[in-house]
């Protein structure tokens, strides 16, 4: 009977040390790269979209995710180095912000997926062979950037009918260029100069050269990089009273006039579905690249009294958002 009583505790014991206290198997805690040109202040709202999103699935951090964060503080060429430090660190899947972020991981990796919230340059650059079928480790949404810049010409035309001569500010590796501006304003009547960014030095000889040009108007290229460095572009924007255009809204809840453009947040908020499902196992090859549903045009009519302009009232009727 007391051998009975030892093998009965016995096997108590084993079954203690066997299984957790309460019964469940501990959760895999999953590991998400997030590399960005930026820096942490300026992608907060892109970057707290994103964990609404995987809150809304059931993620939460330090409980079954933990998130790396890589900012290349505006400078490209961090970018490689940033990306090669998330693929030594084995996390699961990486979140670029933006094309040029998005090369630098593919290039640092073939293996671990990749998911873009916002790059307009997935076909072009080659990251994706189609999007119905991205056949490679990288996908997620597109901003469609290259198609809207004749939607923002067209609007920026309807504003201002009096306007021809346009200072266009682009990014020199950045996806929309010069040509692709000044081709599709002259639809629109626009005569269209170049001002060329390719370093975050560069910004002040250049907006001392566009002014000698004497411009009636401000067109921003789309561009991860201006975004990260956007208020100096106001400020010279509003110094010089330009009324100007730009691709994403964050410009104009800083200050700038006016934007057109996807609902960014709504990606990046989007971007958790693609994360979630590869971490149950599906491939970035076979999940379809996204078009965003959502546009909005963005009006800041505190801007237009700073700078002396008056908004004609069938585009603030069109505006989705107008701050007062």
């Amino acid at each position: 009977m007391k051998k009975i009583l030892r093998g009965i505790a016995s096997g108590v014991l084993l079954l203690g040390v066997s299984f957790p206290v309460d019964g469940q198997q501990p959760k895999k805690l999953f590991r998400i790269g997030f590399l960005s040109i930026g820096n942490s202040s300026v992608t907060a709202p892109l970057r707290q979209a994103f964990l609404d999103g995987l809150h809304q699935l059931g993620y939460i951090e330090n409980q079954n995710i933990s998130i790396e964060y890589r900012y290349a503080e505006g400078r490209d060429e961090r970018l490689p180095d940033l990306a090669l430090d998330l693929v030594r660190l084995k996390v699961d899947v990486i979140v670029t912000l933006g094309t040029r972020a998005t090369l630098a991981a593919k290039n640092a990796t073939a293996t671990i997926p990749i998911v873009t919230p916002s790059s307009s340059g997935l076909l072009s650059r080659g990251l994706a062979e189609s999007l119905a079928r991205p056949g490679s480790n990288v996908t997620g949404i597109v901003t469609m950037d290259i198609e809207l810049t004749g939607k923002r010409l067209e609007i920026f035309r309807e504003t201002f009918p009096n306007i021809r001569r346009l200072a266009v500010l682009w990014y020199k590796t950045g996806d929309v260029d010069f040509e692709k501006v000044r081709n599709a304003g002259q639809a629109f009547g626009f005569d269209s100069f170049s001002v060329q960014i390719a370093r975050p030095e560069d910004f002040d000889d250049a907006f001392v050269l566009a002014g000698r040009r004497r411009p009636e108007g401000l067109f921003i290229a789309t561009s991860s990089f201006l975004a990260t460095h956007r208020k100096r572009i106001i400020d010279f924007e509003v110094t010089s009273k330009l009324p100007a255009i730009y691709f994403q809204e964050i410009f104009v809840r800083d200050g700038g006039l006016m934007s057109y453009s996807a609902s960014i947040k709504e990606s990046y908020r989007h971007a958790a579905i693609f994360v979630d499902k590869i971490l149950k196992g599906a491939k970035p090859a076979d999940i379809p690249v996204q078009q965003p549903m959502k546009f909005e045009f963005v009006i800041n009519l505190r801007t237009a009294k700073q700078i002396g302009l008056t908004i004609p009232p069938n585009v603030l009727a069109r505006a989705d958002k107008v701050i007062k």
